[in-house]
């Protein structure tokens, strides 16, 4: 099933206390993998962008890093400046897995082997089909937002704490990808 393979390939969903947030996250996962030609499997096999020529890193590495990383951080961040800078663990962790769940939209398998645009993904970026994948499947409006402007796209707009963290998280495993000193 479905949401058995979701529930698999990520299990920091557990880490999400709302359960109501916990079943619309895996939810909007299921909806992304039916709506792609990408399967849950695919996740351990495909490169986290098609940015980087060769990408030696998997798409569920990354973002399960991006995840790590931004949940450590939001409570080192609790630990050190407590209600002065309040994050929200669940509306954290839950933009943190959903992040990129646009992806399965923007990629496809190429025909000669290997992860390709789509033709969606030509025309739309993951933070667009991701933010229409979380609406559908209800999740609150601050996890939405965490998903519109974890990328560059959010540089035009204010972000919530927690899509600062996020965002952050995910470009600090990116960018050195394409922006390294090479010494």
């Amino acid at each position: 099933m479905l949401r058995d393979d979701v529930r698999r390939v990520w299990p920091e969903l557990d880490w999400i206390e709302d359960q109501d947030l916990r079943e619309k996250t895996t939810d909007c996962w299921v909806r992304a993998f039916e709506l792609s030609p990408l399967t849950p499997d695919d996740l351990d096999q495909i490169p986290f962008t098609l940015k980087v020529e060769g990408c030696p890193v998997s798409f569920l590495a990354h973002k399960r890093l991006v995840v790590h990383v931004s949940r450590d951080s939001g409570r080192k961040i609790e630990e050190f400046m407590g209600d002065a800078l309040a994050v929200d663990m669940d509306v954290l962790i839950a933009g943190a897995i959903l992040a990129d769940v646009g992806k399965l939209l923007e990629y496809e398998h190429a025909d000669a082997g290997g992860t390709q645009q789509s033709p969606r993904g030509k025309y739309l970026r993951h933070p667009f089909t991701g933010v229409s994948l979380a609406m559908e499947c209800g999740l609150p409006d601050a996890v939405s937002h965490i998903v519109a402007t974890h990328a560059g796209e959010g540089n035009m707009v204010a972000r919530t704490t927690e899509a600062w963290i996020i965002h952050h998280a995910d470009f600090m495993t990116y960018e050195p990808f394409v922006k390294r000193l090479e010494v």
